[in-house]
């Protein structure tokens, strides 16, 4: 989940969409259920808020949790981080991604409060596994224009959680959104900040919940647990069902990768020294992929677009380049591949409406993980650093 890259590239569009196949599964099966809600769901949308219930982390009541929870005590809240966002999304439009990929680093170690931005020796941001996390400086924007109009009043991860959001936003679509979605993308602005707000449609639109306090603790080690892109598919469930999310959480929340790019670094072990692989390369890896990635990988530095089709469009052409065995890490691949997720890759691949309208509600669950509400915590006044008093 990084920045995108905008290399030329060759031809590498998947086919196009085929009908969505019909899936025999015993009803007994969790996964029948998920499955039914994908396809229902394009029925229900004007019916059903992104949100919903969900299973909720041990320790995560969210019950403090709150949409209007800054509308006395500052209101312009999210007007002032949809401007920044739009702002830096202009100057460099790869932050955006960086910016989703690094509240997940957030959120996945300890929960959602802002100790990803604590920049100590020995803290989460300093650990290798955060080595390409970009943003940092888009969330210390926002915070101190926030500090000068409401000091002491939002926490960081709650500026976060808002800037993730904008950012999805930022992201072009492959296609005109219709005014109706522009229009209640508008509504909701104006509701949360009483302003009239013109709104880039990119990636889907969701309400956000505030309340959140900024932890005091961040541990590089902790953050060592965050995947690599190299597990197994049983790991990855193990580690969302940890944070109280589920195996569709994990299918939709990786289709983040339809944006941001990858170091040559972390999957050149794919190309040239795949275990068991009498070519060294990984069998799995559509051939015609395989020679763009060893041409544009010669150098582990050098970076690779996680959509090789629509790297700079917020689609689900990552779940139609799984299809075409155009997984650029190992995990995006093993998806497609393993019976328990594969059914949902196949749904998400073939309705993109669905997937959109997923993603709102798997960022929601996300952003409600474990978080520190009421007397927990603080609100630090400078992102990178607990407060001194």
């Amino acid at each position: 989940m990084g920045g995108s890259a905008h290399d030329k590239q060759p031809p590498l569009t998947p086919s196009r969409e085929a009908p969505l196949r019909v899936l025999r599964m015993k009803p007994s099966s969790s996964l029948f259920f998920h499955l039914l809600l994908l396809l229902l769901l394009p029925q229900f949308l004007m019916a059903v808020g992104a949100g919903g219930p969900r299973q909720k982390a041990p320790d995560d009541d969210g019950d403090q949790l709150d949409k209007h929870y800054y509308a006395r005590s500052c209101p312009s809240f999210e007007a002032i981080v949809g401007s920044k966002i739009a702002h830096w999304h202009s100057v460099d439009p790869t932050l955006s991604p960086g910016l989703i990929r690094l509240l997940f680093h957030d959120c996945a170690v300890g929960g959602c409060d802002a100790s990803i931005l604590l920049d100590n020796p020995g803290g989460e941001r300093r650990s290798p596994v955060s080595a390409t996390l970009r943003g940092f400086h888009v969330i210390d924007d926002i915070k101190a224009e926030i500090e000068r109009r409401c000091p002491k009043t939002v926490s960081c991860a709650d500026i976060l959680v808002a800037a993730a959001r904008d950012a999805t936003l930022m992201v072009l679509t492959q296609t005109t959104p219709s005014s109706s979605f522009a229009i209640s993308i508008e509504v909701a602005v104006r509701e949360t900040t009483g302003m009239r707000a013109c709104v880039q449609v990119g990636g889907p639109y969701w309400g956000n919940v505030y309340g959140r306090r900024d932890g005091r603790v961040s541990i590089a080690r902790q953050a060592e647990a965050i995947p690599r892109g190299r597990e197994s598919i049983t790991h990855l469930i193990d580690f969302f069902e940890s944070l109280g999310l589920d195996i569709l959480d994990l299918v939709v929340l990786s289709g983040a990768h339809t944006v941001g790019r990858a170091t040559c670094q972390s999957i050149q072990y794919r190309l040239y020294n795949y275990t068991g692989a009498r070519s060294k390369s990984d069998p799995s890896i559509n051939p015609r992929y395989l020679n763009y990635l060893k041409r544009k990988c010669r150098w582990p530095s050098a970076y690779v677009d996680l959509d090789a089709a629509t790297p700079t469009k917020f689609d689900n052409a990552y779940y139609r380049n799984l299809d075409n065995r155009m997984g650029l890490l190992s995990t995006d691949q093993l998806l497609h591949s393993d019976s328990r997720t594969g059914p949902l890759v196949a749904a998400l691949s073939s309705q993109p409406m669905v997937f959109a309208h997923q993603f709102a509600r798997s960022m929601k669950n996300l952003a409600d993980t474990m978080v520190l509400e009421g007397d927990e915590g603080e609100i630090r006044t400078n992102c990178n650093f607990v407060n001194k008093y």
